[in-house]
């Protein structure tokens, strides 16, 4: 028998008291299509043992990034992170507290925030930074909602080298806000004109640099055409480790910068949790998302932290309110900015520069090969190759000889044609010894 925890009188009670007639009734807001027309195919209960044999039978069919040369990217990337960073977050301090609705007695959460933000100001090249968002792709949301409010218009303008996944979240909770957005054709090579479809009816433009293609954009004359316009330019990026080596998006005229901050303190986890970062000017402060730590003395003239800004649903601002999602991821805030101090200024430019060259190493090799492209002229730490045949059937096929090789474009992308595309990444973790693995299993695998 399934477990059912709540009878049909209670399930009835709790719908009556709500005033809806049915669970059905509950999601009438999703799309007809997204729901299921038939219950899972589960089979009936079974006991704590059988289930865990049954798990640990289908999670031996995996291959872990760390057993073989991983090449994976397309948003979540393997970096080193030091022992020393699970260490300290697993200290009971940390691990066990949340977030801080009794600033008082939160003082070592709110400083390590006000220290977590400050790097992300810094990285970014912005005035202010929030505590954290909950990812990258809902931080790109919120900043599109944050420009309709700061320019009081409501359509939005998504390059085509935006993160699939990123431009479908903010397509969702823009239908789900009654929000225009226009979303640009797949840019596989960084070419589209986003300069003539900048007009003053749109809030924003959303930017990815480097791009879900791994090409490197330059946002200087984008963000001028934005502005000219009364228009603000968002930029985006995934791979964190990218702002120790290129120029901060702030410096070439974005508005609001967000992106994901798994790359530093925060291993692949099989997706999650991770940690979104945002950044904007300061005359946007009072529009931004999220809640906000900042330094104060207290009445004895020492100094302390306190929870400047706290515009969440939960504070009472109901409709008012500028999030209404998770807005603080902490503990893998703490990993971020245990691990960026680790490393320090010097040691993230040298971390970028290494995840820089293996990538131009691996992409020399692999253009050598014959009937296959690299369609990138500037990237960071990820590209993409034009193969001959299926990019998804060449994966299997140099999983199947011990290789992960990275992500074929038609799994973020199945109906856009671009089947033969790869996208290919390379950080620090990767040896010349895995280099040559995935050469000799490219080869063998065409």
């Amino acid at each position: 028998m399934r477990y059912h925890p709540l009878s049909q009188a209670d399930r009835s009670a709790m719908l009556a008291a709500i005033g809806v007639p049915s669970i059905e009734a509950l999601y009438a807001d999703a799309p007809h299509e997204t729901l299921l027309k038939t219950t899972l195919d589960l089979p009936n209960g079974k006991s704590e043992l059988d289930v865990e044999r049954f798990f640990a039978r289908l999670a031996a069919r995996n291959m872990p990034a760390s057993r073989a040369p991983f090449f994976v990217g397309a948003g979540a990337y393997k970096h080193h992170i030091p022992a020393s960073v699970d260490h300290l977050i697993q200290r009971s301090e940390f691990l066990t507290s949340y977030t801080p609705y009794q600033p008082e007695i939160s003082q070592g959460t709110l400083q390590y925030l006000f220290e977590f933000q400050t790097q992300v100001a810094l990285l970014t090249g912005m005035e202010v930074a929030n505590a954290s968002m909950y990812d990258g792709s809902t931080a790109t949301a919120e900043a599109v909602l944050m420009a309709h409010r700061v320019t009081k218009r409501r359509k939005a303008l998504l390059s085509g080298g935006l993160h699939p996944h990123y431009a479908e979240v903010v397509r969702t909770i823009s239908r789900l806000a009654e929000d225009d957005v226009e979303t640009m054709a797949p840019d596989v090579r960084a070419a589209e004109d986003l300069i003539a479809r900048i007009d003053d009816t749109l809030s924003c433009v959303v930017v990815q640099t480097p791009d879900v293609f791994g090409n490197l954009r330059d946002l200087t004359k984008i963000a001028e055409a934005c502005h000219r316009n009364g228009a603000l330019l968002v930029a985006v990026f995934t791979e964190a480790v990218s702002l120790g080596l290129l120029k901060s998006p702030g410096a070439v005229g974005a508005d609001i910068v967000v992106g994901e901050g798994q790359s530093i303190g925060n291993s692949l986890n099989f997706g999650g949790p991770y940690v979104g970062l945002f950044a904007t000017r300061q005359e946007f402060l009072r529009q931004m998302p999220g809640r906000l730590a900042g330094e104060s003395v207290d009445a004895d003239g020492r100094r302390s932290y306190v929870l400047t800004l706290s515009t969440r649903e939960q504070h009472i601002r109901r409709d008012k309110a500028t999030s209404n999602i998770c807005t603080n991821s902490g503990l893998c805030a703490l990993a971020f900015t245990i691990h960026l101090t680790l490393l320090g200024e010097a040691g993230l430019t040298r971390l970028a520069r290494v995840n820089h060259a293996n990538a131009v190493l691996l992409a020399h090799m692999l253009a050598n090969v014959p009937n296959v492209e690299v369609l990138n002229e500037t990237f960071f730490n990820e590209f993409t190759l034009r193969v001959d045949g299926d990019a998804a059937a060449l994966i299997e096929r140099m999983a199947a000889r011990g290789v992960l090789a990275g992500v074929p474009v038609s799994r973020l992308l199945p109906h856009a044609g671009l089947d033969d595309l790869l996208l290919v990444a390379a950080t620090e973790v990767n040896t010349q010894e895995d280099r040559d693995a995935f050469v000799a299993a490219f080869k063998e695998s065409l």
